[in-house]
């Protein structure tokens, strides 16, 4: 058995490096800490789309061409919800309600979202462990030109049109990372913390607002590492560039190393954007050339090599330049 490693990920592009680090790392050398300021309730039902997206990701159930939901996916329910005049501008397919039916009955009955999350990962024959950020609700919500939005708002019902003015992690700051998350980053062999290429204000700014997580990887001994979710300028899943320029960051790989420079060792960035590291100034962390665009099951797993080469080549002193 080799060392921990940590990955923090949410949503469809940090799903997939969680499934390449899931083929090459056994369950006792991977904690896959996802997301959960996007989970919401609709219909009375608790429903934790990261959590759900890297679960059925990694038991190779996913809707591939849809990037959420089942590939194997009914829809009876929302057809009749349709028919009797009910809201359905959230899809939810019928095997995917009833995953949200048990683990709304589980959390009812005083179970936490990891138990319950441990349990339903169980069922799909998952032995990784996916642990919700916080067992604690934190909400994302978005400051727009037109106003305050809920996540699901946002980004579904509205699909990201409203430009953002900020974003507000409801929670964060009573919440607190489960035990299996806090005793990971504690363990004294730990490897290292990659962070998927997920949205970095969508996906992975509510898991550092969290309790002193920040603070922790800052004061990690362990290296960590992040993969840019932007390649030639452009995000290769969902809005991150879009709200980068909104929200005044660099809406390139180089802007993402500059929202993580307080964490991170360095920055996995695709080899097109090789000329960025002309614009690097002294504070920006170092950045690393790889093929990072996951194209295929294989490039997945690739991709999950390529980051731990470059995280055991990190805990070198003055291994990169």
């Amino acid at each position: 058995m080799g060392a921990r490693v940590v990955a923090l990920c949410g949503g469809v592009g940090g799903a997939k490096l969680a499934y390449g680090l899931s083929r090459v790392l056994s369950p006792e050398e991977l904690c896959i800490v996802v997301n959960t300021g996007d989970d919401f309730e609709h219909f009375g039902l608790h429903i934790s789309p990261d959590i759900d997206t890297v679960t059925y990701t990694l038991a190779d159930i996913a809707h591939e061409s849809q990037g959420w939901g089942r590939a194997d996916e009914q829809w009876t329910v929302m057809q009749e919800l349709k028919h009797l005049g009910g809201e359905n501008w959230f899809k939810l397919g019928d095997r995917d309600i009833a995953l949200h039916l048990l683990r709304t009955q589980m959390l009812r009955a005083g179970n936490t979202l990891t138990e319950v999350t441990a349990h339903l990962t169980t069922k799909f024959g998952l032995r990784h462990a996916i642990l919700p950020m916080s067992n604690a609700p934190v909400r994302t919500v978005v400051e727009t030109d037109e106003g305050e939005l809920a996540f699901q708002d946002y980004f579904v019902r509205r699909r990201c049109e409203p430009k953002v003015r900020a974003l507000r992690y409801v929670g964060a700051e009573k919440a607190q990372i489960p035990i299996e998350v806090a005793r990971a980053l504690d363990d004294e062999n730990l490897r290292g913390v990659i962070v998927c290429p997920s949205n970095p204000y969508l996906s992975i700014a509510p898991i550092l607002a969290v309790a002193d997580l920040r603070q922790r990887l800052r004061d990690l001994s362990a290296p960590v590492l992040a993969v840019s979710p932007i390649v030639g300028g452009l995000a290769m899943k969902g809005p991150a560039a879009k709200m980068m320029g909104e929200l005044g960051a660099t809406a390139k790989a180089l802007g993402i190393a500059r929202l993580y420079s307080d964490f991170i060792d360095a920055l996995l960035i695709d080899r097109q954007d090789a000329a960025l590291e002309g614009e690097r100034i002294g504070a920006d962390p170092h950045l690393i050339l790889g093929d990072i665009v996951m194209a295929s099951g294989e490039a997945r797993v690739e991709l999950a090599r390529t980051c731990l080469v470059h995280l055991d080549h990190l805990k070198s002193p003055n291994s990169v330049s």
